[in-house]
C-alpha cells in the first residue's frame, strides 16, 4: 500500500520515498484511530498526510517519549535543532532528518504556511516548562499550536468546496476537539508526566486540584468531584465536535468519509469513558475493536458511494494540485 500511495502521489526520488515511508510508520504506530481513517482518504493525498502527522510525532516524542533522563533544557535544545531543520529545508530543500524532509516536501507541494509550524514549536516548547493551565483561554491559547495548527496544515491537503477561509475554524476546532479527547482520556497519563491539561478553574468549580487528582491517581479511588468534574469537560468537548461538525461538508466530498470516520471514532473515545464512568485516572478507554471495525467500514461504504457521485457533476472544488507539480517539479 506504501508504494501505490507514493505512486500516486508522484513521488519518485528514493530518499524522499523512504522519508514519507518513516512518516507512514510513525502515524501507524502512534496514531492508531487517525491512521485507521486515513487509509479512507484518496490514495494520492495519503502520504502528504502521514508527513504531517508523523512530523508532529517526531516533535511529540521529543518532548515526552524519547529519554526520560533527558533535561527540559536539552530537550528545548533538541527541538530548537529539528525547527531549524524545518526551516532550512522550507528554503531550500533536500538534506536533513528524513521525517523533516518528508513534511518539508508536503508543505511546499501544499503551499502550507509556515505560520503554523512556527505556531505549532512554541506549543511544544510549552510542554517542556507549563504544568497547569489556569484557565481555559490559556489552554486554547495551548491548543492553537498544538491542535488548531495540525487541522489547518491539513485543510489544503483535504481540499474544500468553499473559500478555504471559510472552512478554516472548523478545521481548527476539529483539531481542538481531538486533542480534548486525548487529554481526557489520558488525564491519568499525563498526570505521571507532571502535566494536568484540565482547565484549573473547571475543576476547582467542582471541588478539585491536583492534589486530589494524584491521591486518586496514586490509590485507585473514585470520587464524585472528580468524577462530575470529567463529566463537565466531556460536556464541553462535544460542544467542540458539535462547533467543528459543519466543516466536514466544507471539504472535498471524496475525503469527507475520512474526516466523518475519524470524527466517529474519536467521539466514540468519550462513548467509552462514559461507558467507564470516567474511571480515566485509572483505566484508559478504548473503542471495543468490533465498533470500530463497523465505524471503518461505514466510512469504506461512503468511500464508494463519493467515487460514484465523482463521477457526475459536482461542486468546484478549491483544492489545488500540489505546488511541486503545477511547477512541473513533482517527485
Amino acid at each position: 500500500m506504501t508504494r501505490r500511495e507514493l505512486d500516486a502521489a508522484g513521488i519518485t526520488d528514493p530518499a524522499l520515498r523512504a522519508a514519507y515511508t518513516r512518516c507512514r510508520q510513525l502515524n501507524a504506530r502512534h496514531g492508531r484511530t487517525y491512521f485507521l481513517a486515513t487509509r479512507l482518504l484518496p490514495v494520492e493525498r495519503r502520504s502528504a498526510v502521514h508527513a504531517l502527522y508523523g512530523f508532529a510525532r517526531w516533535a511529540d516524542d521529543i518532548v515526552d517519549d524519547l529519554d526520560r533522563g533527558r533535561t527540559p533544557d536539552e530537550r528545548d535544545r533538541m527541538l530548537g535543532r529539528l525547527e531549524s531543520d524545518l526551516e532550512q529545508q522550507l528554503h531550500t530543500g533536500g538534506g536533513g532528518e528524513p521525517v523533516v524532509r518528508a513534511v518539508a516536501d508536503t508543505a511546499a507541494r501544499y503551499d502550507i504556511a509556515r505560520s503554523l509550524f512556527s505556531a505549532f514549536f512554541a506549543s511544544m516548547r510549552a510542554d517542556l516548562t507549563v504544568t497547569d493551565y489556569p484557565t481555559y483561554a490559556e489552554l486554547r491559547s495551548y491548543m492553537h499550536g498544538s491542535a488548531a495548527a495540525i487541522g489547518l496544515q491539513m485543510l489544503p491537503v483535504l481540499g474544500t468546496v468553499v473559500p478555504r477561509e471559510e472552512a478554516a475554524p472548523h478545521a481548527a476546532a476539529l483539531g481542538v476537539a481531538f486533542q480534548l479527547t486525548n487529554f481526557l482520556r489520558d488525564v491519568g497519563e499525563d498526570l505521571d508526566r507532571g502535566r494536568v491539561y484540565l482547565p484549573a478553574d473547571l475543576l476547582a468549580g467542582h471541588g478539585v486540584d491536583r492534589p486530589l487528582l494524584e491521591w486518586s491517581r496514586r490509590t485507585g479511588r473514585q470520587d464524585r468531584r472528580i468524577r462530575a468534574a470529567l463529566v463537565a469537560v466531556e460536556v464541553m468537548t462535544r460542544g467542540v465536535y458539535r462547533a467543528a461538525e459543519p466543516g466536514i461538508a466544507m471539504l472535498d466530498p471524496r475525503v469527507r468519509p475520512c474526516i466523518r470516520t475519524a470524527f466517529t471514532l474519536y467521539g466514540g473515545i468519550l462513548d467509552a469513558i462514559a461507558e467507564q464512568d470516567y474511571a480515566v485516572l485509572h483505566t484508559r478507554a478504548v473503542v471495543p475493536r468490533g465498533r470500530r471495525a463497523a465505524t471503518a467500514a461505514s466510512g469504506a461504504a461512503r468511500v464508494v458511494e463519493a467515487r460514484w457521485r465523482a463521477r457526475g457533476t459536482g461542486p468546484t472544488l478549491t483544492v489545488r494540485r500540489p505546488v511541486l507539480e503545477r511547477k512541473g517539479q513533482a517527485g
